[in-house]
């Protein structure tokens, strides 16, 4: 179940609005409008290739989200390629491309059908220890978004949260919050 929650949430990244940075409260979002067929936002696998192989990167990460001082945990973390497809998808689910905490039924109201499953093959998963500590490695170089749904210890919202990173051969300190 939480498997693919994290899955639905990974498939996340398509349309246009303006950016919302973390801790906003916007609306509902805007209606999915699917991108024109062959335009640049157009899912296409081959933006996808340059993430499959290995590289020197690495993400040494924690889930921070703590609003109020509540305190919530995360289990699965999912490391997504960035292409014009999952980018303009984030600003779908998200409304915004580089970082967001969102409550994930929010999220999974705007989730586009299309391409799911073929995006999901292009994630890569870790899982968060007791104190929210996760970590990838191997990881080629470009931008990524770090994804996992925050979830509270008792009463509260599930929360996504996103961020975007940029890989370039070195161990990146990444903060969810």
């Amino acid at each position: 179940m939480k498997r693919t929650l994290i899955i639905v949430l990974a498939t996340a990244a398509l349309g246009a609005c303006d950016t919302v940075g973390v801790g906003a409260e916007p609306g509902p979002g805007p209606a999915y409008t699917p991108p024109s067929r062959g335009g640049p936002e157009a899912f296409q696998e081959s933006d996808f290739a340059w993430s499959q192989g290995q590289g020197g990167g690495s993400i040494d990460g924690l889930m921070a989200y703590h609003p109020g001082g509540a305190r919530y945990v995360c289990q699965d973390v999912v490391l997504a390629p960035e292409t014009p497809w999952s980018r303009a998808r984030m600003r779908i689910l998200y409304l915004s491309t580089t970082q967001a905490a969102m409550p994930v039924d929010d999220v999974k109201s705007r989730t586009p059908p299309e391409h799911g499953a073929e995006y999901a093959r292009y994630a890569r998963h870790s899982t968060c220890d007791g104190g929210g500590h996760f970590a990838f490695s191997d990881i080629p170089n470009g931008s990524w978004y770090v994804i996992t749904v925050a979830a509270p210890i008792s009463g509260g919202v599930r929360m996504a949260v996103m961020r975007r990173v940029e890989i370039d051969g070195d161990n990146v300190k990444v903060i969810l919050r």
